[in-house]
């Protein structure tokens, strides 16, 4: 269901887009804008925007264009300012105001969008690219140019343009890297065949084919720009096996105090007591060996494991080593540690793939310290409790004798 401000936004757009002013923008009309509003519901339930960030995207996308009432110059800044105004009067709060008017302002072509909420308005407000209605769409705005910008353009001059626009264009949201880039290749492709199709040479493939191995590049680079859910993920996760660590060790830091202070009282004290009543050396010999079992596997959970830290070249081009933990290069120096990053960064796959495993091997050493000090309080329960028992015993039986 539509929030009051998005029926306040709709309203005001429906209004706007009245003006006779917009009887020649056959592209950027109220369709255009209902169109950008349905794309922008689409790619935000697919980027899970929480109900408060799919409201700020749907009033952005109601009133984006509503600037142009004023002409296409600067009409961003058009937009958002009105849209500012608009906001504060039907009192919206000032977050959601600055929202809204940051991702209006991030509609500007080139697009440099840094919030979700941005990201989706500027990929929601280009989402034709990847349609079907791509060549419609395009002859609507050649339409407006004509009409309205008085510009005038030869079919090869447009194609040229549109091909252009298309592959210097990049999708912001994960959604629109993934599904709506495969529809905008194609028309890519279409595109291609009209601006290309007098230039067969030998040559101009060749410098074509180049072109298409550098725009995979800048597709695969793309790919290293995380969603923010994403991010989240390792963050947090990262954050609670650190904090897990921490935990062990200190469990583990309780242990060895409490049974070296334990050991202290036997040794200093209780060992002299020995030669008057030897009813306590089995008592004593199960408390020492209670306490020095506990101490041990105390050790243990916190002893750290550290691998040689090295690797070789041939490891990275095969993606054998994981770059994130530092016992993987700790040896090495620092060019060949540079050098290793910046492969692993070229490639979205192995970093990933790394942040993975750098969070599975934490989770196993977690698992092997969580095990170790579980046996350690175990040992300390159960045998301080049938030491205690058995020195009981003893000074009953140290008591019959007398």
């Amino acid at each position: 269901m539509e929030s009051g401000l998005v029926k306040k936004a709709r309203a005001f757009a429906e209004e706007i887009f009245n003006n006779n002013v917009f009887e020649q923008r056959h592209f950027h009309n109220f369709n255009h804008t209902q169109d950008v509003v349905t794309a922008a519901q689409e790619i935000g339930e697919h980027s899970d925007l929480s109900d408060d960030e799919m409201e700020s995207v749907l009033v952005a996308a109601w009133l984006h264009d509503i600037g142009y009432v004023n002409g296409a110059q600067h009409h961003e800044a058009e937009s958002e300012s009105k849209a500012k105004e608009l906001l504060k009067s039907w009192g919206a709060s000032n977050k959601k105001i600055l929202e809204v008017a940051e991702a209006i302002l991030a509609t500007q072509v080139p697009q440099r969008p840094k919030t979700l909420i941005s990201k989706v308005l500027c990929d929601a407000d280009l989402y034709h690219l990847s349609t079907e209605k791509c060549n419609d769409h395009s002859q609507a705005l050649r339409e407006e140019w004509r009409l309205m910008e008085n510009k005038e353009m030869s079919d090869e001059e447009w194609n040229r343009t549109n091909l252009e626009f298309l592959e210097t264009h990049s999708y912001h949201t994960p959604y629109g890297q993934t599904i709506l880039q495969k529809g905008k290749k194609k028309n890519i492709k279409r595109l291609r065949k009209l601006v290309h199709q007098d230039h067969s040479d030998k040559e101009y493939r060749d410098l074509e084919d180049q072109i298409i191995k550098l725009r995979s590049k800048l597709d695969k680079a793309s790919l290293l720009k995380p969603d923010r859910g994403i991010e989240t993920m390792f963050r947090t996760t990262s954050t609670n096996h650190v904090m897990l660590s921490q935990m062990v060790d200190n469990k583990a830091n309780i242990l060895i105090t409490i049974n070296s202070i334990i050991l202290s009282i036997v040794v200093s004290v209780l060992i002299r007591k020995l030669e008057e009543n030897s009813d306590l050396i089995v008592p004593t010999i199960l408390l020492i060996v209670v306490c020095l079992t506990t101490i041990v596997f105390a050790i243990l959970a916190t002893r750290p494991t550290v691998t040689s830290g090295r690797f070789t070249r041939e490891d990275i081009k095969n993606k054998q080593t994981n770059l994130l933990f530092f016992g993987n290069f700790h040896a090495m120096n620092i060019e060949d540690y540079e050098w290793s990053m910046k492969e692993m960064m070229k490639d979205a796959d192995y970093l990933y793939g790394s942040m993975i495993k750098d969070i599975y091997y934490l989770g196993k050493v977690l698992g092997r310290k969580y095990r170790r000090i579980r046996i350690a309080y175990n040992i300390f329960m159960f045998g301080f409790v049938v030491a205690v028992i058995s020195f009981i015993v003893a000074f009953a039986i140290s008591a019959n004798h007398i």
